[in-house]
């Protein structure tokens, strides 16, 4: 389920506001093209036994490909990934994607935390994967387009 808002103008929104939401879908297909994309082969992300054998309940999603799906909550948001001024994370908790053809859905939520000067806002970013946040601090500055 995805809602995609346009950005309304700076004047429009409020300490928050949610702009954005959407969920998403990780399967472990994804995880594999993930992995040649990135370079990231780290076994703890397609081998039960490897993980299971490191203390993982399974086979858990890379932390950057999480981070990157909050990013493209806000580029879809936005319509312009150059106006993702800055962005950044901590990664509270694996994301577990089991082993069959539906995965775990992982529930993306953008709100507006702060208005600060110069057309900036600052977004709160919310992860969950079930019950679990699986990210904190996630906080982006975007630049909002100019009305026209």
């Amino acid at each position: 389920m995805a809602t995609a808002r346009s950005p309304r103008p700076l004047t429009d929104l409020a300490v928050g506001d949610i702009v954005a939401e959407r969920t998403y879908q990780l399967t472990r297909d994804n995880l594999i093209r993930y992995a040649g994309a990135s370079g990231d082969f780290n076994p703890i992300h397609w081998s039960q036994r490897v993980a299971v054998a490191v203390g993982m309940p399974d086979v858990i999603g890379h932390g950057m490909l999480t981070m990157a799906l909050g990013s493209r909550l806000l580029t879809d948001w936005l319509r312009d990934p150059g106006a993702v001024v800055e962005y950044g994370v901590r990664f509270s908790q694996p994301v577990v994607v089991p082993d069959d053809d539906t995965g775990v859905s992982i529930a993306m939520t953008a709100t507006i935390a702060a208005l600060p000067d110069h057309g900036v806002v600052e977004i709160a970013l919310e992860a969950r994967a079930g019950d679990s946040r699986v990210l904190t601090r996630a906080r982006a500055l975007v630049r909002l387009p100019h009305p026209r």
